[in-house]
């Protein structure tokens, strides 16, 4: 990864407290993932605190997500003259104030607003993180210090996210937020202590960024993403009311449900670097149908207990292993953008969330039941291998680097 990265991010600020810099961007993402993911293991407790349908909650997920997808691009684009550690700050600032607004939030309506606000720090700030960490070590190390910033989101899975679902069964959805808040002020503080303070590069202008836009590849390296990645959501979102309703587990275990799809996640991660670091766009040729493949059997599997709790451990595993080919890829395809770049990978994922929960409760809406999320997901998984496919052909004709 650390190949494709602009003469921007050349340049290493030293500082004695790297591991805590790393570490205090790595928990921003923490805390994005635990406001992220944990309003799909809630979305019953949601649904009554409200008074509202499964595809009206599944529309506040939707709403974060399009947060992200406006925020990603324009805050990256307006902030890419400003000190980096500035702008971190200012984004922590942002997404903490919007969480906590969302614990005040009294309707549906301004509960709708304010997943909107919270989301559009989202993609920037990740964006901004990982050109800041790769900044921070050797250009031998910049790969690992990014992938320990995205640790952070995959970490909230395996930890935040089992607890703050657990928090909001036992005292109240509306507790998420206020846990989000926390985590929001603690990364803020560490920030503020341990990453040191950058100079805007001399040559960053909003133009520069956004040319990474001309390129059709970025285009079609986003629609794998928001296609490809869209049943990965569609199955995420409704997940609590397909184990209790379909296959019949408790309430009490969806915690244990959502940590064993962080897991997934975790290790998606992990085997999706090493097949990326082979081959790009091989990894998007092998990984979408196995994800096509792993949703079509967690459909059938879902109607039991213990093959449930087993492909959900799947299907989060196989939907992670696309996000590093597909970083990768973006950077790739825009050497001169990399905050622009990383921002768009995760609007692209938001897309994708929102075209999953949107698709998965319009199903469930026409009374197709609470696996066919998962059956569309595997459609969408096929339809983002076919963009795949023509973005390869497209390369060979004309590579990259033309």
């Amino acid at each position: 990864m650390s190949s494709v990265l602009s003469p921007s991010t050349a340049t290493r600020t030293k500082t004695p407290n790297t591991g805590m810099a790393i570490f205090a961007l790595a928990m921003g993402g923490v805390g994005i993932g635990v406001t992220e993911f944990t309003m799909m293991g809630l979305l019953k407790e949601v649904e009554e605190g409200l008074g509202i349908s499964t595809p009206e909650a599944g529309h506040l997920i939707s709403a974060y997500a399009l947060g992200v997808v406006v925020g990603a691009p324009l805050l990256a684009a307006v902030g890419a003259k400003l000190p980096r550690k500035k702008l971190a700050l200012g984004l922590l600032l942002f997404f903490t104030v919007a969480n906590l607004s969302s614990f005040i939030a009294p309707d549906y309506g301004l509960m709708l607003v304010s997943r909107f606000a919270a989301g559009l720090p989202h993609g920037a700030f990740f964006g901004v993180a990982a050109v800041i960490a790769a900044s921070l070590v050797p250009p031998t190390r910049r790969g690992w210090a990014i992938s320990m910033v995205m640790a952070g989101l995959s970490v909230s899975n395996v930890v935040g996210v089992p607890a703050a679902t657990w928090l909001g069964q036992t005292y109240g959805w509306r507790l998420l937020f206020v846990l989000v808040g926390a985590i929001g002020l603690l990364a803020l503080a560490m920030v503020w202590k341990f990453v040191p303070f950058q100079h805007a590069h001399p040559d960053a202008s909003i133009r520069r960024e956004l040319g990474a836009l001309k390129r059709l590849q970025v285009w079609l390296a986003l629609l794998v993403g928001i296609v490809g990645f869209g049943g990965f959501f569609a199955t995420y979102t409704y997940i609590a009311h397909t184990m209790t309703a379909v296959a019949g587990i408790p309430s009490t275990l969806i915690p244990l449900v959502v940590a064993l799809y962080g897991l997934g996640m975790v290790a998606g991660n992990i085997v999706g670097g090493r097949l990326a670091d082979k081959s790009v766009m091989g990894t998007l040729y092998r990984v979408l149908p196995a994800i096509a493949a792993a949703l079509v059997v967690y459909a059938v599997a879902a109607h039991w207990p213990w093959s449930a709790m087993v492909m959900v451990f799947v299907v989060g595993a196989s939907g992670s292993m696309l996000i590093p080919a597909l970083q990768t890829r973006l950077l790739d395809a825009s050497p001169d953008a990399p905050s622009l770049a990383s921002s768009l990978n995760h609007a692209a994922l938001n897309v994708a969330n929102a075209l999953g929960a949107f698709l998965g409760g319009l199903v469930i809406a026409l009374g197709w039941g609470f696996v066919a999320p998962a059956l569309v997901g595997a459609v969408l998984a096929v339809l983002g291998f076919g963009v795949a496919l023509l973005s390869g052909l497209l390369e060979r004709k004309r590579p990259l680097a033309a």
